[in-house]
C-alpha cells in the first residue's frame, strides 16, 4: 500500500508526500536526517491528511494533482477530510 499525506509545518505551510508508512515518515520529518529538507527547517510537523492507494502509480498521480492545487484548495480538501 502507498499513502499520500500532507503535514502542516510549524510555520503553517503544507508539505505533500508519498510513503508506504505514514507514521514512520512523519517521525522522520520531525526528527531525522531522512526527513525532507523543506520540513527540517519548519519543525515540528503535524499530519493533517492521508489517503491510501493500492499502487504507487495511482498514489503518484494523486500526489501530483494535490501539489498542483492552490493552498486554499488544499485547506478545503483537508477540512472535508476531517469531517469524515
Amino acid at each position: 500500500m502507498y499513502y499520500i499525506y500532507i503535514v502542516q509545518c510549524a510555520d503553517k505551510s503544507l508539505y505533500t508526500g508519498i510513503t508506504t508508512d505514514v507514521k514512520r515518515r512523519v517521525t522522520e520529518h520531525n526528527g531525522s536526517k531522512l526527513g525532507a529538507k523543506y520540513t527540517s527547517a519548519r519543525r515540528p510537523v503535524e499530519l493533517v491528511y492521508s489517503r491510501r492507494f493500492k499502487n504507487r502509480s495511482n498514489a503518484s498521480k494523486e500526489e501530483a494533482r494535490i501539489k498542483s492545487l492552490k493552498r486554499e484548495e488544499k485547506l478545503t480538501m483537508i477540512q472535508n477530510f476531517k469531517k469524515v
